[in-house]
């Protein structure tokens, strides 16, 4: 899909859909991001291989969290991992698996994301699946990946509700195509400069002389900060920032997850992720004291898969340094857009104790946003 949207035709479709736009992309509202042209799909999913789940649990009055899962394939990942690496950017989190994805730079698992306390149900959950897994019949370690955000304002978390059945179940639905965003699996309790946040996902194709690959990005958004859309200071425009309400209401998470079908290894997946708070950054994200900022970045290249029986010396060709700037470019661009999607998508949502949060009010700001743009 084309970046470029015509301004007259953008503004005839924002007459016509204003009444129902709620669970309309900002892209597709006319809303521009960078200069890199999306993917088919705007989705992680754009990356040829890659799947994700959700599982929703949304019950009661206090009920509101969930699992999204992220497979890098679609083949047995234990037995044919794929390069990765982890960027902390800031480290108030509980990012299970890191150590083991930082020392041999290479993914064995499903990435899961969930709630602050339901990351054990999520490496149980991993566990057991890949034990069930046909050919892993002798495994006897598994280093799972699990990322979390705090639903605790909307969601009991201090009910543990999610299972590591439920878990699986996130891995099981796990399909390709387009992706859903907003108060879904991980990020059905999430909040995000204050208004409901949620899952969010984008992504860019380069062209073809700059290596045609693609990047996809999916965050679970739960952070806080003074929000810009496309370069709009929109926080400050609602009166809705953190040196307004409180500075303590700007903490929270992000957990940004990036996939490529470049051919890099995990030092530059590394480079990949780091560049991935720069796209936070443009938010108007602040990664503040409270907040648990974590880049999971990996390669589905099939010439790099790391198989787990290694019978032959394996050598790898990678993309050399000098052609990694466009790649830097995608995550920037793909993670900013990811995040606004989350925002679009995501609807008001009451929660815990009858607490409310909003859903952002894309009507009001949608006019600044175009006429920014004229």
């Amino acid at each position: 899909m084309s970046n470029f949207v015509y301004p007259f035709l953008g503004l005839c479709f924002l007459a016509l859909s204003i009444p129902s736009i709620a669970q309309d992309r900002p892209r597709e509202l006319g809303v521009k991001f960078g200069i890199l042209p999306a993917g088919q799909l705007n989705a992680i999913t754009d990356v040829s291989g890659v799947k994700v789940g959700h599982f929703t649990k949304n019950q009661g009055e206090h009920i509101r969290t969930g699992v999204t899962a992220i497979l890098p394939h679609g083949d047995n990942v234990f037995q044919q991992k794929v390069p990765a690496a982890v960027f902390v950017g800031n480290g108030f989190g509980k990012l299970a698996g890191t150590t083991q994805v930082m020392e041999l730079g290479n993914l064995e698992s499903p990435i899961i994301l969930t709630n602050t306390l339901s990351v054990a149900a999520g490496i149980e959950g991993v566990v057991k699946y890949t034990l069930e897994q046909k050919g892993n019949e002798s495994v006897q370690s598994v280093n799972a990946v699990v990322g979390e955000t705090n639903d605790g304002y909307l969601n009991d978390i201090r009910g543990m509700h999610i299972s590591a059945e439920e878990v699986i179940q996130a891995i099981e639905s796990a399909e390709s195509g387009p992706v859903d965003e907003g108060n879904v699996g991980a990020g059905t309790g999430t909040i995000c400069f204050g208004w409901k946040g949620g899952i969010g996902t984008s992504s860019r194709k380069l062209p073809e002389e700059l290596g045609g690959f693609t990047v996809g990005v999916l965050v679970q958004s739960n952070f806080g900060g003074n929000l810009q859309i496309s370069g709009v200071p929109v926080g400050e425009k609602l009166g809705k920032y953190p040196f307004k309400d409180a500075l303590e209401k700007s903490d929270g998470s992000c957990m940004i997850v990036i996939a490529t079908d470049a051919p890099v290894l995990d030092r530059n997946l590394e480079r990949m992720a780091k560049r991935a708070l720069m796209g936070l950054a443009k938010t108007g994200g602040i990664a503040s004291n409270g907040s648990g900022d974590y880049v999971i970045a990996f390669s589905t290249n099939q010439d790099l898969r790391i198989p787990y029986s290694e019978n032959e010396d394996l050598f790898f060709r990678e993309l050399p340094n000098s052609k990694m700037t466009p790649l830097f470019m995608a995550v920037i661009e793909a993670t900013e857009e990811a995040i606004i999607n989350s925002l679009f998508a995501a609807e008001e949502m009451t929660g815990k104790e009858g607490r409310i949060v909003p859903n952002l009010p894309v009507k009001t700001i949608l006019p600044w946003l175009i006429d920014e743009k004229k």
